[in-house]
């Protein structure tokens, strides 16, 4: 049956075109959006100005509108949405939640990924300092921060928060965190779905926490597997990925598609990149889309 309150969205960031992880990406949570009868919303992650490539914004709509990914509603661009980060962050500072965090760069390399609490430690807290140096904020995590949720690919999951340590929200060069950004905007657009990549599971149980910090609604999650190069590295931007072909969209669909599950009939491989779509949102089912593990573009039919 249709749920007509369901609320999916896509979120890239302008860092330069669509790859075939980003397309796999985008068309899960399209197709869930889209079988359930409900919205899929655009919104572009353009919060970190010095990894933005001019003009990659625009070429991402154009290449999502060229695959059939048609989105509902204006685009949202998190650039403009500052004040309500900043709101969000007062909010949490007066409830004694924050600190200011003046570990660099070279110190946190050190820590193996953990990060050890040395400002909170010393009562560096951002309400009550003269931030005469920059610095990051961070959000102190209570003593037990177990975080369950059910995902609704992968199944019940289970995550300690403390095994990383006390996430940054602010950065040091003044700009919104990804969690907090992705938190607030994700209740500001009412957001009901997140289908997205396994490669920001970790993601999620911080903006669950962060969420309830700030009496959010909270989506559900699913996270798919994501596409890896022939080398194992995460298909990336980072990593060179060649972007997607305007001359290949059905292929790069139909092979986006058999990464997902699918089993496409051969009679559709010729068809138009509407009515494959239209047959995969018909077809669409969570339990056919693999478990947590990375997929290549060989595992593809």
């Amino acid at each position: 049956m249709a749920v007509s309150s369901y609320i999916g969205r896509f979120a890239p960031s302008p860092t330069g075109p669509l790859h075939k992880g980003s397309l796999l990406a985008a068309l899960a949570s399209f197709l869930d959006a889209r079988a359930n009868g409900g919205q899929w919303l655009l919104r572009i992650d353009d919060l970190d100005p010095p990894r933005e490539i001019p003009g990659a914004a625009d070429r991402i709509l154009r290449q999502l509108d060229e695959h059939g990914l048609h989105w509902d509603g204006p685009v949202l661009y998190q650039s403009t949405r500052l004040p309500a980060y900043k709101e969000a962050l007062q909010q949490l500072s007066c409830a004694g939640l924050l600190y200011a965090c003046y570990c660099n760069r070279a110190r946190l390399r050190t820590l193996g990924g953990r990060y050890d609490g040395k400002c909170r430690i010393h009562n560096l807290h951002a309400s009550a300092t003269i931030h005469d140096k920059p610095h990051a904020t961070r959000i102190q995590l209570p003593e037990q921060s177990t975080v369950t949720f059910k995902d609704v690919i992968q199944g019940p999951l289970l995550f300690d928060l403390n095994k990383a340590g006390d996430f940054i929200l602010w950065r040091r060069d003044q700009l919104s965190a990804y969690q907090l950004a992705c938190s607030l905007d994700d209740d500001h657009q009412g957001i009901s779905h997140v289908i997205r990549g396994s490669d920001l599971l970790d993601s999620t149980p911080r903006q669950i926490h962060l969420s309830h910090c700030l009496a959010l609604e909270t989506p559900q999650y699913g996270h798919i597997p994501v596409l890896s190069n022939a080398e194992g590295q995460k298909l990336s931007k980072q990593n060179h990925a060649p972007e997607l072909s305007s001359d290949k969209t059905t292929s790069n669909l139909i092979d986006c598609l058999g990464l997902l599950g699918f089993s496409i009939p051969s009679e559709l491989s010729n068809s138009s990149n509407q009515q494959l779509l239209n047959w995969a949102i018909d077809h669409w089912q969570l339990s056919n889309v693999p478990v947590l593990r990375r997929v290549t573009e060989s595992d593809s039919p």
